[in-house]
This record gives C-alpha cells, structure tokens and sequence, in this order.
C-alpha cells in the first residue's frame, strides 16, 4: 500500500501545519476556549479560509476532499496544535446528515455558508439515559401541519449554545431503543421553546444540554430512517477524533523526549537512564500502532458498512488504551512540571483523556468491535 501523500494533500497539511504553529499558541487556544461558545470566530473565518473546513467535505457539494484521508490528515493537524474551534461539531457531526439525507434546498442554505466559516452547526443526538447507544433516542417528534414539534432534552452536545443550527435526532414512532422511527430535524437557535444551559468541558472545550418544549423543526430526509446516517455520522466523528489523538500523542513523545534530554540527574540528562529509554521505546511503538489502526480505518470509511463499523471500533478502542498510556506516560516522566497550567503538556493529556469517553470509550467499542465481526461471519 502506497502511504505518500498527493501533491494537493501534501500542500493542504503543510498550509495547515505552518498556520497553526506560526500563530496558534497555547496561550492562543486558551485565549478562545474562554471565549463565549469555547472558540474564537476570527480564528475559524481564517481556519476556513486556508480550506481547512472544505477539505472536510467532497466536491460534488463544494468541498475538496470529504475522503477517510482527508478527515485524517486535517485532524491530526488540529491536534498537534490542540484547536478548540468546532471542527468535529460543525464539519463532521452537523455536515454529514446534510450531506446524506438533507435537500437541495437544505444544502444550498447551509454548506456554502460552513465552508467559508459563516455559519456553524452542531448535532444533537446524545441523551441523559442514552450511554452510547447509536439509537438510543427518547426525544420525540411530532408532525403538525406542514411542519414538526420536538419535546424532549439532548446532553453534552458539542459547541450547541452558539450554533447556528442544530441537527436533532428524534423518535417518531417505537420504543427508546427501537432502530427504526428515529428521524433527523433542523433547528434554528433562536428556535421558540428550546432552552440551552452551557458549560465548560474538562479539557477546555465547550459543550451544553439542550431541551425542547413544542420546538417547531424542518425534517432532514426521510422522517423515520435516520439510523444508517446517524451510524455513517458517528463513524466519520471517530475517525476524526483518533486522528486528532495521533496528533496529540505525537505532541506529546516530543515534548517528552525533549525534557529528558535536558533535564539533569546524578550528573546527566534522564534521557540516559536505561529504565527510561524502554518506557520512550514502548511509548513510540504503540503511537505508531495506534497510527495504523486510524489510517485502517480511514481507509474502510467509504466502504461496506460492516468494515466500516468494525475499523472505527477497532481503532477508537486501540486509541483509548494508547491515550490513556501516553497521557499518564507524558505526565510521570516529566514530574511535577507536568501538573502546571502554564506548561502545555496537561492540556494535551486532559484532551487525550476526554477523547476516550467521547462517542463510546474502549470497553464500548471493544464489545461494538465483536458485535460488529460476528455480523461480518454471518
């Protein structure tokens, strides 16, 4: 398999890294993620004018890219530079069910607007009793007139106070658990009945529980076949988050190199220590392992479904397990500097250890992964 670059990729991850290391500092990101809504605006015009949100989309609908590749190499970019703007909010979880179920009419309002930084989207699909569960869905939905209610109450929705528009999952018909009878629904943000209560996440992002009262809501799609599109949405959510991880563990084993090459003990750098060179040693070699399970799995996102689903779960769980070991690594081998706020490397950490619990942690994805393989020996 050919892993180099095409000439329009290599140019879009040169562009992006060059961008985020001139001018996006830690300082920068706490700067934005103390901003209203977690992320500053004129960042994510600038982000969206290099084509960085675009390359997140395919061509037929405007973008340049949309491919498991593409999402890929954006996204680990972002998490080198640990960028708070709402990339996996607006690009990944509020575009793909535009993109698969929405009309004409719908696209034509909204992707134009998102590919040039004007507008943002977020997807409220998680609830309070859901787990991780695809299509754990209680929130209900209500055809009157020419138009829909929804009643019901969504949790930890990512960048939702400040988004422009919200894709909604609700059940039209069935039990909570059901497959079937869940449909995707729009919904503006200054919507009549929908009330939002924001909050800071553990690593300096931005997400809010919302509710709806009688919300009046367009459909996306068909009303009651929103499962295949939820199932493709999170997909592509989970490869853009393990990619994002790749990115930060590589932060994190550079940094971490280098303070045991300057840091002294008994006469000499740490870095010489024997017991300390086979920790780097496993620490490398299991990033490069969880590198090859995102670029699997990027591989498959436009597959068979069933490749698809079992990929992602398998590279998610590999990058939970690996998260965890370079966050805590990191942190033990730079000693009490790795506890400070005004040091980098915690923030990388407290990002790895969020990214696990998003979307279902390791023990989820592992139970998924062989959920999903015996549907592949059927």
């Amino acid at each position: 398999m050919d892993f180099t670059l095409s000439d329009e990729r290599r140019m879009l991850k040169e562009t992006a890294d060059r961008y985020l290391i001139d001018t996006y500092t830690i300082d920068t990101r706490h700067s934005a993620a103390a901003m209203d809504g977690g992320y500053d605006p004129e960042q994510w015009v600038q982000m969206a004018d290099l084509g960085l949100i675009g390359a997140l989309l395919p061509p037929d609908i405007g973008g340049y890219g949309g491919t498991g590749e593409d999402i890929a190499l954006v996204f680990e970019s972002l998490g080198r530079a640990l960028v708070v703007e709402p990339f996996l909010a607006t690009g990944i979880l509020g575009a793909t069910p535009i993109l698969m179920a929405g009309s004409d009419a719908q696209k034509a309002m909204l992707v134009e607007p998102l590919i040039e930084g004007r507008t943002t989207l977020a997807f409220a699909h998680g609830e309070p009793n859901g787990r991780y569960a695809l299509t754990h869905v209680e929130t209900r939905a209500e055809e009157i007139g020419d138009g829909w209610r929804l009643t019901g109450s969504k949790a930890v929705v990512l960048n939702g106070a400040t988004a422009d528009h919200l894709i909604v999952t609700a059940r039209i018909a069935g039990e909570a658990t059901d497959p079937d009878g869940i449909g995707l629904f729009l919904v503006a943000r200054d919507a009549p009945g929908l009330s939002t209560r924001s909050y800071g996440t553990v690593e300096g992002g931005h997400a809010c529980d919302i509710t709806f009262d009688g919300t009046p809501a367009e459909a996306i799609g068909t009303p009651d076949e929103a499962a295949p599109v939820i199932e493709a949405t999170i997909a592509r959510a989970l490869l853009a988050l393990c990619s994002e991880a790749v990115g930060i563990m590589e932060v994190c084993k550079d940094m971490t190199l280098d303070y045991l090459k300057t840091r002294a003990q008994f006469g000499r750098p740490i870095g010489k220590f024997q017991v300390i060179q086979h920790r780097m040693v496993d620490l490398v070699l299991e990033i490069e392992q969880a590198r090859s399970a995102v670029m699997l799995a990027a591989a498959h996102l436009d597959g068979p479904r069933v490749e698809r689903e079992r990929t992602a779960s398998a590279a998610k769980n590999l990058i939970g397990r690996v998260g965890r070991l370079v966050a805590e690594e990191s942190i033990q081998l730079h000693g009490g500097i790795a506890m400070t706020w005004d040091y980098a490397l915690p923030h990388y950490a407290k990002r790895l250890v969020m990214i696990d619990h998003l979307f279902g942690d390791t023990d989820h994805h592992l139970a998924r992964f062989q959920q999903v393989s015996k549907e592949r020996a059927a």
